[in-house]
């Protein structure tokens, strides 16, 4: 709750809300009605809500969780992933899905991660293989969420996958990586797929 009033105003920098279109609450026009979400369903274990902080303003700019963690099986999920205008399409948001993961199979020691969402989020979906999940398939008419239909497409990444996305992750996040200008030289992708390729060595003919 200390974040709720930053979390908030991060939230309205979006004028249009779309931030929330995509997720089964939001939007809130006032910081009571966010302050309510926030006590009644971001405090407990099952979500495990993190909210993340610009270390350069330190300003409370995004929220993520872990959920469903099934420790015995080891799998859990990443989700209720909701980026603020004032982090997307920055280093931050990449970190902050690379920490997530970090802690998710070093610390943790889970064998499988999980990514979900709406079908029709493609942002979402292009987000996660960006990120080193595979796609698994489709869970046809899964929920209905604010009145619509959600067929939830499915990603994963394997504690065995793991080195070379962490791998990957460094070398993007390096500053060396990045011009005068913030802009990326290689992106996360290439790098990941390069990796794959050294590793698996020269062709055989």
């Amino acid at each position: 709750m200390d974040h709720a009033a930053g979390l908030h105003a991060a939230f309205r920098t979006d004028s249009d809300d779309v931030v929330w279109d995509w997720l089964p609450y939001g939007p809130f026009d006032d910081i009571t009605g966010f302050e309510a979400f926030l006590e009644a369903s971001c405090l407990g274990m099952d979500p495990m809500f993190h909210t993340i902080i610009d270390l350069a303003s330190d300003r409370p700019v995004g929220m993520a969780s872990y959920l469903r963690p099934d420790p015995v099986n080891g799998v859990i999920e990443v989700g209720h992933i909701n980026f603020s205008p004032l982090m997307q399409r920055r280093p931050l948001a990449t970190e902050s899905m690379y920490l997530m993961m970090r802690r998710v199979f070093l610390e943790w020691g889970y064998r499988r991660y999980e990514w979900k969402c709406n079908n029709l989020n493609a942002r979402s979906k292009a987000a996660a293989i960006r990120l080193g999940f595979s796609h698994e398939g489709l869970f046809r008419q899964a929920a209905v969420v604010k009145g619509h239909n959600r067929d939830t497409a499915w990603f994963s990444i394997l504690d065995s996958e793991w080195p070379v996305a962490a791998a990957a992750f460094e070398a993007w996040l390096a500053p060396d990586n990045f011009d005068s200008g913030g802009r990326q030289r290689r992106g996360l992708a290439d790098i990941r797929h390069q990796l794959c390729a050294d590793m698996s060595g020269p062709s055989q003919s």
